[in-house]
């Protein structure tokens, strides 16, 4: 979360542990190699080469992807893969199952997309490498808002590490995060969560108060909320590669476009980092305004936003980090019991990016507004700085 590296939370994907899984599907079965594993902490992955082909598998603790869980987002996938969505392969094992279930813990399997893993060792809130990279972020964006359209499963259940948008989608976000929070056992009742939240709240009260109008005209939609540029495949490595699949849906969940957009926003435009290894000096974080340019002229390429959804973006943009930060805060005190890495995302991230976005991150929010003026009056997307 500081941009150091840590040890995984969860050991690493053993061979044997891998040959016993892939028993259960028939045309992967038999010889395999472990080609690399993932450095991501929240859960164990591996690139496995087997006589099919290069395939991922992800290995969850039962306290954080459940069967019903994981369920959730192979819905999701299956719908998105059927639209036309440009998503990963999930396979289904010979019982027609695509979630195994092995002691306290549950797999899913996946096929290696085409293209490359481009943005393999980049980490959250670090940003694309050209303006071109983002245009095709935006775009790719765009075509997966269109695949999911339809799709009608209800919102998650509570879980820890999901981006819902239910806090701030209500008229009294105070009762909204008191509900949030007596859903969570962990966090329910822990004195300095609260105390966190209830101060955010505070500070995001005068973009909730411009978003509150618009909420109506949001139409509810599943979306990713983790679009960096690291849960992309690329075409190639140039500065004009477009993307060629979305991957990692584990924080999806039903909140809607302009959520999605202020999430990507928030992963890939402000180097968040900055802030979090010199905290006295919000001003030196820098937002790259090129690549938000680019990112949204490439998504309203496909689909173009409707007014409010584009005048909704500035505030929601302030008030989409607060509810994963929270999930985040139920993580670790729930599954890890990590006091420590709680106060990171309930103080440091919670707390610090809401105090940064009413200091000089309105920067942003004024470009954001801006930009949803001048596209209003059909004038030229130029200017954000």
């Amino acid at each position: 979360m500081d941009g150091t590296l840590v040890e995984p939370d969860w050991p690493p994907l053993r061979h044997s542990e891998v040959s016993e899984l892939l028993r259960q599907f028939p045309a992967l079965a038999g010889s395999v190699h472990i080609v690399s594993r993932s450095p991501r902490p929240f859960s164990a992955a591996a690139v496995v080469a087997t006589r099919a082909g290069r395939i991922f598998i992800k290995r969850h603790h039962r306290n954080v992807r459940d069967r019903e869980g994981l369920l959730e987002e192979h819905r999701f996938l299956t719908h998105l893969a059927g639209a036309g969505g440009q998503v990963p392969q999930i396979f289904a094992a010979a019982s027609g199952q695509t979630v195994m279930e092995l002691a306290e813990w549950t797999y899913e399997v996946h096929a290696i997309p085409p293209g490359i893993d481009l943005y393999e060792e980049a980490i959250s809130w670090t940003p694309f490498r050209c303006a071109g990279h983002a245009r095709a972020a935006g775009e790719m964006l765009a075509r997966l808002h269109r695949a999911a359209d339809g799709f009608a499963a209800p919102r998650r259940k509570p879980r820890p590490l999901v981006a819902g948008f239910s806090i701030f989608a209500e008229a009294d976000p105070l009762a909204a995060l008191d509900r949030y929070l007596a859903a969570r056992p962990s966090i329910a009742h822990h004195g300095r969560v609260r105390q966190s939240a209830l101060e955010a709240l505070d500070l995001l009260a005068p973009f909730h108060r411009e978003l509150a109008p618009l909420l109506p005209e949001l139409k509810p939609l599943w979306t990713h909320n983790d679009l960096h540029c690291s849960n992309l495949f690329w075409s190639d490595d140039g500065k004009s590669a477009y993307g060629t699949a979305v991957i990692d849906f584990g924080l999806a969940d039903r909140t809607n476009a302009v959520h999605d957009i202020a999430h990507a926003i928030e992963r890939n435009i402000v180097e968040w980092l900055v802030l979090v290894r010199d905290p006295s000096h919000p001003e030196k974080v820098p937002i790259h305004f090129d690549h938000l340019q680019a990112m949204l002229a490439g998504y309203e390429s496909i689909r173009p936003l409707s007014d409010d959804e584009a005048a909704a973006l500035a505030p929601m943009a302030a008030v989409c980090h607060a509810e994963f930060a929270l999930s985040e805060a139920d993580y670790f005190l729930g599954v890890l019991h990590s006091e420590e890495s709680a106060r990171m995302a309930y103080d440091g991230w919670l707390v610090g990016h809401a105090r940064w976005f009413r200091g000089v991150g309105t920067r942003l929010i004024d470009a954001l507004r801006q930009w949803a003026g001048r596209r209003g009056a059909r004038a030229p997307e130029s200017g954000m700085r």
